[in-house]
């Protein structure tokens, strides 16, 4: 049984709704949680669309199914609510690339810089910085900056590499980091899938590792640009519904392919690589869920001068880009 096969127990996700209404919470859950995580969930979304959701919520604890950076952001927009990770073992590899120190020390070789941090990566660093983004947003940020303000864009570099060119700033620095899962689907895998698959329009993650290479491709007239489409997160959950092609090649985690799945169950959609999964989304489950609503843990805070700071940061973030970037799910609609 892989990992993308639904592991949905109706019992305890019906214990875990009806603790979720004893303690007034709300769970949200990332596009790339399990499928029986987003099954349960009252909303499944990219880090945008749940950090506003967070910020708006009038339910006392959220469950934040997601990884560790996802669950500060929410403690930061909300102090006055419990946040819980039910697992704290979910970490992340790209907000692992740079710490403070390496920011302020970028910073200095920089004076006056704007920095733009995409929103995996710590509450620390988000406090050095002056925006925050997601890869659904992250052009948008960048463009309301004035043209002339030299930019440090951090920590991934194929997205600021995608910023980059769709700004078509070049006063743009970008930090070297990657997300590990992102980085492993490559040009070979692509091009292995797309001669499996002609015809296949081609979703991209402007995080993966072969991003780059696809943009080049198409500059130079080896790849069609238009069965190609690079996209946010949110951006693959709407393009399905507004082409009547039937077949996607998805180049991002793989948690995506059972929302995508669920929402148009008419049409197929493939990995680019089904490797591409990541272990830190994956170590939530349903009893873990269930543990942490029923025993209050596990709660994250951020320290109040870290927060305060960070806080600003956020706030220019969930204010930029105008998709909610989240999908309403509830006991109606209990999944597969």
């Amino acid at each position: 049984m892989t990992i993308l096969e639904a592991h949905y127990d109706p019992v305890l996700a019906e214990e875990i709704r009806a603790l979720a209404k004893e303690r007034n919470a709300v769970i949200l859950a990332h596009n790339y949680e399990r499928p029986e995580i987003q099954d349960v969930a009252d909303f499944v979304g990219d880090s945008l669309g749940l950090s506003r959701e967070a910020a708006k919520t009038e339910a006392e604890v959220i469950v934040f199914c997601g990884v560790h950076f996802m669950a500060e952001t929410a403690a930061i927009l909300s102090p006055q609510k419990t946040v819980l990770l039910p697992d704290l073992a979910a970490g992340c590899s790209l907000a692992s690339t740079i710490n403070a120190e390496q920011l302020r020390s970028w910073k200095a070789q920089h004076p006056g810089a704007v920095v733009v941090a995409y929103v995996n990566t710590t509450a620390e660093v988000k406090a050095e910085s002056d925006y925050c983004c997601t890869s659904g947003n992250a052009v948008e940020v960048v463009n309301a900056i004035p043209a002339d303000k030299e930019i440090l864009f951090l920590p991934d570099m194929f997205l600021g590499a995608h910023v980059r060119r769709e700004s078509r700033r070049e006063n743009i620095h970008v930090w070297l980091g990657e997300c590990h899962v992102h980085a492993g689907i490559d040009p070979e895998h692509i091009s292995n899938m797309r001669a499996k698959h002609p015809g296949a329009e081609f979703l991209i993650h402007p995080e993966c590792g072969c991003a780059t290479p696809v943009v080049e491709a198409i500059s130079a007239g080896a790849i069609d640009a238009d069965n190609v489409h690079i996209l946010s997160t949110e951006g693959m959950i709407k393009r399905p519904s507004q082409t009547d092609q039937d077949t996607f090649i998805v180049a991002t985690e793989i948690g995506i392919l059972h929302r995508l799945r669920r929402a148009n169950p008419t049409k197929h959609f493939i990995a680019a690589n089904d490797r591409a999964q990541c272990a830190y989304m994956k170590v939530t489950t349903l009893p873990k869920v269930r543990d942490a609503l029923l025993h209050m843990q596990h709660r994250i805070t951020v320290p109040d001068d870290i927060a305060a700071r960070a806080r600003i940061s956020i706030e220019r973030m969930v204010s930029i880009g105008g998709n909610s970037g989240v999908s309403p799910f509830g006991p109606e609609d209990p999944g597969e």
